[in-house]
This record gives C-alpha cells, structure tokens and sequence, in this order.
C-alpha cells in the first residue's frame, strides 16, 4: 500500500501512537522515532509554509503541526522528566529519601517571607537575623534571592529555622514562585497600615499553588493608624481564616522596627510546621538539593547558594548543579564563616561550580567528577536546544513575502549580563512582556552572569546588539573596545528603570506616523500666463495661511484635481513671500501642474509626527 500525500510529499501516517521528544528536538530527532527520513518532513513542512532545517532545533508548536498531519501524538517532555529520565541513565534517583523511616530525622522547617513591596519583609527579616540588608538593595527593593538560618527557643527546646527572602517586585514573579516550590511554610507580610495590596494577593496565590501552609506576619502595628483586625477581615475574603475566628491560619502582631513579638513569629512557624507538617529527611546519603541563587565572585569565581534538601553536603564532595559542575573546594554560611558540612534544610555557599547554575536548578552529588562532567554537558547541550527552539522564530513563505514587500521589521537585540542568574532571568521574562505593536520586537541573543566582557562587545558589534548591565560593569579593555566598535553599554541598578527605558527605545524604533493639518485656504480670482513659468494664479487667502514650503492641493467643484503638490513660488504683490494670511492676496505658481481655472480653491496643508503614546 502506497503512503499517502501530505502537501505533495509522500509521508508514512501513524495510528494515533504517542511520540517523546525533548524540547528543541530537530526534525532528524522526530523522523528517527517515526522512522521516515528527515528530507520528507523538511520537504512537508515546507509544502505547509514553513522553512525549517532537518538539524535546526524547533519549537514545540512545529512539533505539534508535524504530529497533527501525520496523526502522531506528540508529547514534549518538561524539563523536570527530562532532567529525572537523564539522572535515571546515571542510576541517580532525585526528590527521593533512601532508606526506610528509622533513617529519617527531623529537619528545620524552610520558610520563605513574601508579601507587598515596602511591607517590611527585609526589615523583618533585619531583625531576626541581625544584618542589615535593605541599605544595601538599590531602591530599597531587594533583588536577589538570599538564604538564612535563625535559632529560636520553643517550649524549652532549641530550634532552627532556615529563612528564604524573595524580591518584592511584580517583575520577579517567577523568583518568587520558584521561592514557593522550595518551601515548607510561607510567612505572608502584611502592613497593618496599608492593609492587602496587589502583591499581598499574588504571594498568598503563589504559596497556595505551591500546597504550603501560611502564617501571617501583621507588621508595622506600632504605627498610629495601624488596623490589624482589618488586615484580618481583608484575608479572610481571600480564604485565610485566623485561629482566632475559628481557621487554622496564624496570624502574629509584629514590628520589624521596634522589634515586637519577633520571637511569637518563630514559635508560630514551628508550630504550624509541628502541626500540619513531616519533615524529615536523610541526613546520611549523597547530598540533593536546590540552587536559590548564583553569582560569579571575582576573587572566588562562580558561587552559588544551595539548599540542602536531603544528605549531607560535605567539603571535596563531587557536584552537578544545573549545567554547572564541580568540586567543593569550600562553603560559607551566611556569616561568610566557614562550614565543612550542610545539613538538610542548611543553607550554604558553595565556591568551586566550574560555572554559573540557574536559580532554581537542582543539585546533586555524584561518585567521581567524571561522571559530574557527564551530567553537566548533558544537562547543557539539552537546555542550548531548548534555548534555540524558543529563540527561533516561525518563520512562514507568507511571512517571508510580506517582509520583502514592505521592508524588514525593526528587531531589537540585546545582551544580557547580571550580578546574580536570578535578576538576569526576571530582566529578560520583563523584557519579553513589553507589547509595542508587530513592527519591533526584542531579541536577546545572550545572557550570563558576571562583568561584560571583550566577548560580549564582540558579539553585540558583530549583531548590533545592545549590552544591558544590570548591577555589574565591564571588566579588562572591553569598555575601549566598545567605544572603538561603537557599541552601546547601558548600566542599571533598578530592574523598572530598565524596563521603562527599553520601551521607550522600542517606540523610538517605530516609524513615525503622521497626521494631516490643514493650514489655509486661497481662491484662484484670476490667472496670468507666463512663457518663463508657466500659469499664475492670482489669489485671495479665504482661511487661514498660505505657507511657502507646505503642500497642496486643488479643489474643483468640491473634488480634489490634484494632491500633495510643491508650490514653485509664492508672491505678495512683487515680492517673495514665506507665507500669506487670510484676508491678503497673492500669486502662486504651482510646480509640475498647470490646469488650473478660476474659481479653484488651493488648499495648503503639512504633514505632522504623531507621538507614539
């Protein structure tokens, strides 16, 4: 039986049978499992108006079109199947505890504060840690994600509870749900002057899609209009009830600034952890965890902040972090004191990472760094493809006529760089939400951590990219180099800033559009015959002004007999005029257009740049 055609090529149809591929996967990938060659699908879905390559990694939505016309179904893998399906080849088990429960032992409770911006959640944090974080954050707005260990006392025993702060700004939405996901209890921070806000509402969503339970930190009481029993009443529209009221949700009175009943908010974390939660974990196998954040150390090189889920991370230890792998030559406590093991629920720094992980990505100790390398590059090469997929644009035939009719769109690309992997990510998920119309887009074609460097003013000369820096500089001779190249440099502290300069840049690339204005009106009363200059027509400006350099036109009988014409030369009386006004006469010739009659009326107008809104 012959296969069927689909857009003229001969193409093998499925039965309906359920086709994996990892995202980016190229249409090689894809015919290899359907088992037809490459050159057909190219050739289909070429027939179906899209120009891909047999190797260039694609975007799901392609996947999916291919699958429809061939009736496969087309499942992508996510990227936490991917990552266990590649830990599974390595015979690593990830998220799971080995052993049976009499190797369990009780681990602090992981709790991440989120809330409003400006409700105090770094000052409260201030205050349990003893550090003074806000002066140092650019705007007052923290930006980075940063974890802590804390002791309380509770009915007489010692406890440790490890703190995760998370900015506060809409932009970081995607930090602070990846805060969530890590987390054993949410603290909700609340003004008791202010009251719930847009944030408030999105952090209470964030915790609640994560499944942990919320305790309410009532802050600022100390504050004359204070109102905690409204704070109150506003949470329990949005499903969180107080113990009071008769929920199970509880709610503590505090102030970060006078430092009030700070040490309620630790035993009503602990408590809500005693009673909703289990946490437990193995403190005796291989070390697994989560990345809260990175950054590159000039002095030390890549470091990055983990959270040890379950073993025990120990100096010398073999990683993998994300696409990052290495030896751990040393780690730090918050303090920046030296620990020689982390424990699950410790926060460390670990320094040593042969490059810089991804907020968010999991760690894992490994045998020998042979088989951390392995990971690494694997875990690399599959996140370049998914890169590559959602960087390509569907390039369409259509798409390809329109823009050769009608000039290429405006493209903006831009480079990336930034102090900590978090901020970079949050930057380019703003950027990619700014909306000015199809005529201009964003692109960034590369983003990192660490100082703009002699290789990033290449790339952004050789694609006139502009570089954005945001809380670092460049470093070497890149800053002479950009200067020689041309290339432009833009340094901001504050993530709005930059967002709200970039849009601004993008109208800038806009073409303008323009508007009509009328200016004036003359009647033609009589016409003189020139052999030199043709016909003159003798006017009388009715409305008003007639301008030298504008545009016009002529009406005859209510209808246009000629537009968007030049006028040779205007005169008042014998003398060259710039412009006439109503209620005077002129002479006006007309360039390139000599079938005027009396009775015509010139209408003169120009043509004025809108500002784009």
């Amino acid at each position: 039986m012959q296969a069927p055609t689909i857009g003229g090529v001969r193409v093998r149809k499925g039965d309906g049978e359920i086709v994996r591929l990892p995202r980016g996967a190229s249409l090689t990938d894809f015919a290899e499992k359907i088992n037809v060659e490459p050159a057909q699908l190219v050739q289909m879905l070429f027939s179906l108006g899209e120009m891909v390559t047999a190797t260039e990694s694609v975007n799901e939505e392609t996947l999916q079109l291919i699958g429809e016309e061939l009736n496969y179904i087309v499942q992508v893998v996510s990227p936490e199947d991917e990552d266990r399906e590649l830990l599974e080849s390595f015979d690593i088990e990830f998220g799971e505890d080995e052993g049976d429960e009499s190797d369990l032992v009780v681990r602090p409770p992981v709790v991440t504060v989120m809330g409003h911006v400006d409700h105090g959640k770094t000052k409260l944090l201030d205050a349990l840690r003893k550090a003074n974080v806000v002066a140092k954050e650019a705007g007052g707005i923290t930006q980075h994600i940063g974890a802590y260990q804390v002791q309380t006392e509770v009915d007489g025993e010692d406890r440790r509870i490890t703190f995760i702060d998370t900015p506060g700004h809409e932009a970081f939405t995607a930090m602070r749900a990846r805060g969530a996901q890590a987390t054993d209890i949410a603290i909700l921070v609340v003004a008791a002057d202010d009251g719930v806000m847009p944030q408030t509402i999105e952090a209470l969503n964030h915790a609640k899609a994560a499944n942990v339970p919320i305790v309410v930190a009532v802050n600022k009481i100390d504050k004359p209009d204070a109102d905690p029993t409204k704070v109150r009443g506003q949470l329990t529209e949005y499903g969180l009830i107080p113990e009071e009221y008769g929920g199970d949700a509880m709610f503590v009175d505090v102030s970060a600034k006078s430092e009030l009943n700070l040490d309620k908010l630790l035993e009503a974390v602990v408590l809500t952890a005693d009673a909703s939660l289990d946490l437990r974990a193995n403190p005796d196998q291989d070390a697994q965890g989560l990345v809260v954040e990175a950054h590159l150390d000039r002095g030390r090189g890549p470091v990055a902040t983990v959270l040890v889920q379950r073993g025990t991370l120990h100096v010398g230890d073999s990683i993998v972090a994300g696409p990052a792998h290495g030896r751990v030559r040393a780690m730090l406590d918050e303090h920046g004191n030296e620990l020689s093991v982390a424990d699950p629920s410790r926060p460390a720094m670990v320094l040593g990472l042969s490059a810089v992980p991804g907020a968010g990505q999991n760690f894992i100790v490994v045998d020998d760094d042979r088989m951390a390398r392995q990971i690494a590059e694997k875990r690399e090469a599959r996140e370049r493809a998914a890169m590559q997929a959602k960087r390509r644009v569907r390039r369409t035939l259509e798409d390809f006529m329109a823009s050769m009719e009608k000039g290429e769109s405006q493209e903006l690309n831009l480079i990336l760089k930034g102090d900590v992997s978090g901020s970079v990510e949050a930057l380019e998920d703003a950027l990619a939400k700014i909306d000015v119309g199809d005529e201009v887009g964003i692109r960034v074609i590369d983003r990192g951590v660490g100082a703009i460097t002699e290789t990033n003013v290449d790339l952004a000369a050789a694609s006139d990219a502009i570089i954005i820096g945001f809380n670092v500089r460049p470093q070497g001779k890149a800053t002479e180099m950009a200067d020689k190249e041309g290339v432009e440099i833009r340094y901001y502290s504050v993530i709005y800033q930059a967002i709200d300069e970039i849009e601004a840049a993008l109208k800038g690339m806009l073409k303008p559009e323009y508007e009509e204005q009328a200016l004036g009106q003359a009647e033609i009363r009589a016409i003189f015959r020139s052999s030199k200059i043709g016909n003159i027509a003798g006017c009388m400006v009715i409305g008003g002004v007639i301008r030298r350099n504008a545009k016009v036109r002529v009406i005859r009988d209510g209808a246009v007999v000629a537009d968007n014409l030049d006028l040779a030369s205007l005169k008042r009386e014998k003398d060259d005029a710039s412009e006439v006004r109503e209620g005077f006469e002129c002479g006006l010739v007309l360039r390139n257009f000599q079938d005027i009659k009396e009775g015509d009326v010139v209408e003169a107008f120009e043509m004025r740049e809108i500002p784009r809104s």
